[in-house]
């Protein structure tokens, strides 16, 4: 695997975010327009989102689709968000459309680095201004990177294992990882942060690496049967260290069938609806919050600058190793999410109460203070 990318303290904070208003299209293309300032050039700026799919996490569809487009609707710019639902020819076929209607500035969230090199490098001959969102593309040409520490992220994983296997005392538990897409260059750095923080308790003795793989594009199905067949080949695996909570989920529906879920623990991040639930049931032991209304409303501030031909402002830089280049950005920080503090998920509009505490839920939120 790659190695991590290395952060680095930036002397510019990063500014207030951008209001925001509603908006709730969906589905795989959505655009719109406002009534704000234009470019520097005088035309208005229009600035152009590809989102990587739906499959390996509901986020992309049910959160930044949304922030994004209430962030570009609050600045008065018009704007393009498509999603290439897995489909690398589309990401470039959707780029091309976008470069050719004239966006200023174009926002990707690779579906690897190749083919996201390839989309950037074609528009910055176009002239076009580039963004690389949530994930880095290693080797490319995006003036700048919004994102998470996700070497941190994969520490609280790590931190968040460690501590409910603790809670369960558990003796020597062999520990299973299910890694992300090794496309993606945040699974490397998720990696590098959770492996740094449980590969002293192997080699203490305190925990058994048991399997470890990487899942192809964050895929469910393929976590199901990679993690079954784990399973077959160590039958005691005691604890699992799942990149997302895609991940997660496919390793509690195989432990459920088993009658083992709530038995192992599990970890996951993004926090879906579905991963609080399984953490109110009992059945995962954490996720990792991410607050993507604070990533798209950097993204949107940045983009709407370079629409401008003004420079933006970040609160790091991040080195890509590929492209031996130091690349100015913004990274926001990240929270553990356990039983106790679902609640902050709600309290901060994530996810809502009705959308969590459905059915079954409905007693398990009242005890966790969700009201």
């Amino acid at each position: 695997m790659r190695k991590g990318l290395l952060f680095t303290a930036a002397s510019v904070a990063l500014a207030s975010s951008l209001a925001a208003c509603s908006d709730s299209s969906s589905g795989d293309s959505d655009s719109g327009s406002g009534s704000g300032s234009g470019s520097g050039s005088g035309a208005k700026p229009k600035i152009g989102v590809i989102l990587p799919d739906s499959k390996s996490s509901a986020r992309w569809e049910t959160a930044d689709r949304k922030y994004l487009s209430e962030a570009f609707k609050a600045a008065g710019v018009d704007f393009d968000i498509q999603n290439a639902q897995a489909d690398k020819q589309e990401f470039q076929t959707i780029a091309d459309q976008m470069i050719t209607s004239g966006v200023n500035v174009l926002v990707i969230v690779n579906l690897d680095s190749g083919t996201g090199k390839a989309v950037l490098d074609k528009a910055k001959k176009q002239g076009v201004a580039t963004i690389d969102y949530d994930r880095l593309t290693l080797g490319g040409s995006a003036q700048y990177y919004v994102s998470f520490d996700n070497t941190e992220v994969g520490k609280l994983q790590g931190e968040g294992l460690s501590k409910c296997l603790s809670d369960m005392k558990a003796k020597k538990p062999i520990v299973a990882t299910l890694n992300g897409s090794p496309t993606d260059n945040n699974a490397t750095l998720l990696a590098a942060g959770y492996n740094g923080v449980l590969d002293p308790k192997y080699k203490s003795g305190d925990y058994v690496k048991g399997p470890d793989q990487s899942v192809p594009d964050w895929d469910s199905a393929e976590a199901s049967t990679i993690f079954e067949q784990m399973l077959t080949s160590e039958p005691k695996i005691g604890g699992v260290l799942a990149a997302n909570d895609t991940l997660g989920n496919a390793a509690i529906a195989v432990l459920r069938k088993q009658n083992r879920n709530g038995e192992v623990p599990v970890t996951g991040q993004d926090a879906t609806v579905q991963a609080l639930q399984h953490i109110l049931a009992g059945d995962q032991c954490m996720t990792v919050y991410k607050a993507v209304k604070k990533e798209a409303d950097a993204t949107a501030k940045l983009a709407v600058s370079l629409a401008k031909a003004e420079k933006g402002e970040t609160n790091a830089t991040v080195e890509d190793p590929e492209g031996k280049r130091k690349v100015p950005s913004v990274l926001e920080t990240p929270v553990a999410i356990y039983k106790d503090n679902v609640k902050d998920v709600v309290d901060d509009g994530y996810v809502t109460k009705g959308q969590l505490c459905k059915g079954k839920y409905a007693a398990l939120c009242a005890q966790a203070g969700i009201k």
